[in-house]
């Protein structure tokens, strides 16, 4: 390899350590400036056509960061934690996956509880202009719990309605559904059609379709 084409692969080397570093941050900012109502830095993670998908809202960034600010203001709790990143890079664009859980505290039938759901974003990353955003987030809900927060209350679930809500999320649709969110009932799970045409169409963006 000549002189030149080694200082090109080193330079690609470099941007792609700095494109994994920038998506990392950002990602990382979601949550946080979410989760602490910080509203303006929060819309800086979306581009302008972004999405987001979750179980209990879905739409445009500008309409889900509406929607989170007034869930904020009614003392709605829904908080996020993050793991580790795998990050496949085609740059202009990007997948990544984050293992997170998602933690929300509420009332059921009278009682509070504690529901902790477990899974990974799933997101549709681009860079334009030289800054990475997101363009689509979709949530993967692999398994999930239910805890009053007085572990000597007892609880009681209408089974019925809890079956009507796929595994992966089952009891955080039990308790969003009960505080008045309509509730998705066909996201994706850690198996299954849904994730696989997920994971199809993640396959589909890095090659630029």
């Amino acid at each position: 390899m000549g002189r030149e084409a080694a200082d090109d692969s080193e330079r690609g080397r470099a941007e792609q350590a700095r494109d994994r570093s920038l998506i990392r941050d950002l990602i990382e900012n979601w949550a946080v400036w979410r989760d602490a109502g910080d509203w303006e830095r929060f819309r800086t993670v979306w581009h302008d056509d972004g999405r987001m998908n979750a179980t209990w809202k879905q739409g445009t960034a500008d309409e889900f960061i509406k929607a989170s600010i007034d869930g904020w203001n009614r003392g709605v709790s829904i908080l996020h934690f993050l793991g580790g990143i795998a990050i496949d890079l085609a740059t202009p664009r990007a997948i990544a996956q984050t293992k997170m859980t998602i933690s929300q505290r509420g009332e059921v039938h009278g009682v509070l509880c504690d529901v902790v759901c477990t899974g990974r974003f799933y997101d549709f990353l681009e860079k334009r202009g030289g800054r990475w955003g997101v363009v689509e987030r979709q949530p993967i809900y692999e398994k999930d719990r239910m805890d009053p927060v007085d572990p000597s209350v007892s609880l009681k679930l209408d089974g019925n309605l809890l079956a009507q809500f796929p595994a992966g999320y089952r009891h955080l649709a039990y308790l969003q559904s009960g505080i008045g969110y309509p509730v998705k009932r066909d996201m994706p799970g850690l198996k299954g059609p849904e994730v696989e045409a997920l994971y199809e169409r993640g396959r589909r963006w890095l090659r630029g379709d």
